[in-house]
């Protein structure tokens, strides 16, 4: 028979949000009892796909999506060859929301580990998802598919790296302690900053942020302090009108940047005519967005020639996993020849001489099978297992 992989899934391509919560399944509960109902698969399950690898019938695995509420129209099928195309574009970040992104190829990892973890996996599934991550990695360190920020918060990071080359020690201001907020600091973590410095409306609030980054805590009246020490300010509360006015900033020797990504604006448009302020807002970083997922898009062709490799790579150790039986006999019958033809040679000799002889025919027969494997099943007496060389 052909490939015998299926996959049954659902995705943001697919169905709305409020589908994609009823179809997650959570790794504590859900997860676990999914793959005793599934038998042999792995569950690939994030905020905006659900996909269900696995070996034979995907009978089981739509029918468990169907009872969670999910309807037939949002769900894909895919059989053979082709779900490992479409795991491969998951795994080099081709199917994601936002183009290239990394975050993805963790998720197909720990969506193996976790399937390992509850005996859920067998030769074809483990070599699928071990070649997803291989070819995710490629992708990303041998094209620019990853390359540039695409989100508003990463834009603003790499706009300060733009501005200062190296933010080590640097003091950063970030107005706010909302999900903005958080993600540039989540980004900003690994950069080395000498402090950071969370103001935001709420002590609570921005006590909470400022202790999981290791950052100091200020209440929305002290902003003024902040302002005076801080050499990059990063804007992102929630408030009705300006936080910063150009009267709020006092005349400094050093120059001080401050990155504008709330909606509506915290900085007055005013404090950019300063001669020692810099203002950028969220049009400048939404345009280094948009050009990066341009630059990204370039890179499609690229990432889509690494995955036809890879899939010529799986089909290529599959053709010898179907057929290995029949290998193992080649490899017999190579061995009987060499010794009947050449029985004073040593046993080096004519292991090397038996490999020699058995090569061109293992080839052709590797090279046939992935041929049947690229059409139609092969029939239960497939010509492939009965193949021998003649005597």
């Amino acid at each position: 028979m052909a490939l015998p992989l299926y996959l049954v899934g659902l995705s943001h391509k697919t169905a709305p949000v409020e589908v994609r919560e009823r179809a997650a399944l959570d790794p504590a509960v859900a997860l676990p009892a999914a793959l005793r109902t599934l038998g042999r698969a792995v569950v690939l399950s994030t905020c905006n796909r659900t996909e269900i690898y696995g070996v034979g019938s995907p009978k089981e695995a739509k029918a468990l999506l169907l009872a969670r509420g999910v309807e037939a129209h949002h769900l894909y099928q895919k059989e053979g060859i082709e779900v490992l195309r479409h795991l491969f574009r998951v795994a080099a970040g081709l199917d994601s929301l936002v183009m290239g992104e990394a975050q993805i190829l963790g998720q197909v990892r720990e969506a193996l580990f976790l399937a390992r973890e509850h005996g859920a996996t067998e030769s074809l599934l483990e070599k699928a998802f071990q070649s997803a991550i291989a070819l995710g990695k490629r992708a990303r360190s041998e094209t620019g598919i990853g390359a540039g920020a695409v989100s508003v918060a990463y834009a603003a990071l790499d706009l300060a790296l733009a501005v200062y080359g190296d933010l080590t020690g640097l003091v950063v201001a970030v107005l706010g302690a909302g999900e903005m907020a958080e993600l540039f600091l989540t980004h900003l973590k690994a950069q080395g900053v000498g402090r950071v410095l969370v103001v935001n409306r709420t002590p609570e609030r921005a006590e909470a942020l400022a202790e999981r980054f290791g950052g100091e805590a200020y209440p929305l009246t002290a902003l003024p302090e902040v302002l005076r020490q801080a050499d990059l300010v990063v804007a992102s509360a929630a408030a009705p009108h300006y936080l910063v006015r150009p009267e709020d900033l006092p005349k400094r020797a050093k120059p001080l940047f401050l990155i504008d990504i709330a909606l509506p604006r915290n900085i007055h448009p005013g404090v950019g005519r300063l001669p020692y302020a810099y203002l950028y807002n969220l049009d400048d970083l939404e345009r280094v967005v948009e050009r990066n997922l341009k630059a990204r898009q370039g890179e499609v062709p690229k990432v889509e020639a690494l995955i036809e490799g890879a899939l010529g790579d799986y089909l290529e150790w599959y053709a010898g996993h179907r057929v290995r039986e029949a290998i193992r006999a080649l490899k017999g019958w190579a061995h009987r020849e060499v010794a009947r033809d050449l029985p004073q040679a040593d046993p080096l000799t004519r292991h090397k001489e038996a490999g020699r002889r058995a090569h061109p025919w293992i080839l052709s027969l590797k090279t046939r099978t992935k041929a049947f494997l690229q059409g139609p099943p092969c029939p239960e007496d497939c010509p492939l297992l009965a193949f021998r060389p003649r005597p």
